[in-house]
Formats: C-alpha cells, sequence, structure tokens
C-alpha cells in the first residue's frame, strides 16, 4: 500500500506553535512515527508540507496519476476556508480521510465547519497526532 501524507499551513511549525493545543512533537516526529508504523505493516507513506493553497491541490490531483492508494490528510486551516481544496479531494478517485490534531469541534466557531468533509472517506479529530496514525490503519484495514 502506498499513502501520501499531506499537511498544510502551519504545520510545519509543529512542536514550537501553541504546543498548550497541538502538543510538542515536531512534523517529523510524526512522519518517524507514521513511517516507521507503515512499514512494520508493509506500507509505505510520503510525506509533504505546503503553506500554499495551490501546491496542496496540485499534489491531490498528482496522488491519482502516481497510484496512490490513499491520502492522510491534515489541510489546518484551509479545512474550514478552501472549496478549492474539496473540488481536488471530490474529483480525484483516491479516498482522502481528514485529521486533525485538536479537536475542531470544540474550538472557535469558524473551525466547527470543514468544507473537505463532505468529500472526504473520514475525519479524525482531536486524538492528537495519534490520529495520522489512525488514518494509516484505517486505510490498511480496508484494503482487507
Amino acid at each position: 500500500m502506498k499513502l501520501l501524507c499531506l499537511n498544510g499551513p502551519n504545520l510545519n511549525r509543529l512542536g514550537k506553535r501553541e504546543p498548550h493545543i497541538y502538543g510538542h512533537e515536531t512534523l517529523d516526529d510524526v512522519k518517524n512515527n507514521v513511517q516507521n508504523l507503515a512499514t512494520s505493516l508493509g506500507a509505505t507513506v510520503e510525506f509533504r508540507q505546503s503553506n500554499h493553497e495551490g501546491v496542496l491541490v496540485d499534489w491531490v490531483h498528482e496522488a491519482e496519476d502516481e497510484k496512490y492508494d490513499g491520502i492522510i490528510f491534515n489541510p489546518g486551516a484551509y479545512t474550514h476556508t478552501s472549496v478549492a481544496l474539496h473540488d481536488a479531494i471530490a474529483g480525484v478517485t483516491v479516498p482522502v480521510i481528514e485529521v486533525h490534531i485538536s479537536n475542531i469541534h470544540k474550538r472557535e466557531a469558524f473551525r466547527h465547519h470543514s468544507y473537505l468533509a463532505p468529500a472526504c472517506l473520514g475525519q479524525i479529530s482531536g486524538l492528537g497526532t495519534k490520529g495520522y496514525e489512525l488514518a494509516l490503519r484505517t486505510f490498511i484495514e480496508r484494503e482487507k
């Protein structure tokens, strides 16, 4: 199984940005944990991060061309603003699981709505960085 893990704006600041909300792990820590788990489960995961919406849209499109089996996607703040990312996800056959480190439904009201969720296989929110690993395990289980 070949998976793509996309991370949106400000996730390059994990471990530094609001650790009381997002914790002390860095994106490299998340990457290492997920890749180690993937290896043990016979899968591969490629990590990418961008602060730019159009780049993320392009990567969603490329996931279909590059034959990924699924996308683990933490879109960050674009969750609540991006019709373009919704349309990109809806326009490809690659399934997407939306992941959020914090519980977006317990935060500010503007964070309660996800434009992406209706186009995704599912959403994991509020389980910290373990949400990435749960998404990975979900894709593995679906393949069986």
